[in-house]
């Protein structure tokens, strides 16, 4: 696992999950593992981390050792995607501060926007060998 970046999300919000239909789509190399913040899975790749939050309003990338988490994270991830999106990465320069509080926003509002399942999303057993277990 350690080859492949990790990516943690909201496994009950249509918004993350969206997200991930969308990088997979986008990642034909395979290069991503991903489990939902709930999972077990999760909560072990994460008790590496003692700087890693608690809740589940952010995504979490775990790249090459190290944890990214909210813009960051969803910066350093297009990076690795097919097409236009890696030039994405450039509004890396933009302060973190003013990135995070447009992440938030996002964040806070996601249920309401875009709505949430009551199951954490259960991969295709053609996907299945991209979700940590």
């Amino acid at each position: 696992m350690e080859n492949h970046p990790i990516l943690l999300f909201d496994g009950v919000c249509n918004l993350c999950n969206g997200a991930v239909q969308f990088i997979i789509q986008r990642d034909p190399d395979g290069i991503f593992r991903f489990a939902s913040l709930q999972s077990a899975a999760a909560k072990q790749v994460l008790t590496q981390f003692p700087e890693a939050p608690t809740d589940i309003s952010t995504i979490i990338l775990v790249e090459r050792g190290r944890l990214f988490t909210k813009s960051d994270a969803a910066l350093r991830t297009a990076r690795y995607l097919s097409g236009a999106w890696p030039a994405l990465y450039s509004f890396i320069i933009v302060p973190r501060p003013i990135r995070n509080a447009i992440y938030d926003w996002v964040a806070r509002n996601r249920y309401q926007w875009f709505g949430k399942k009551d199951k954490c999303m259960i991969p295709t057993p053609g996907l299945k060998n991209r979700f940590l277990e």
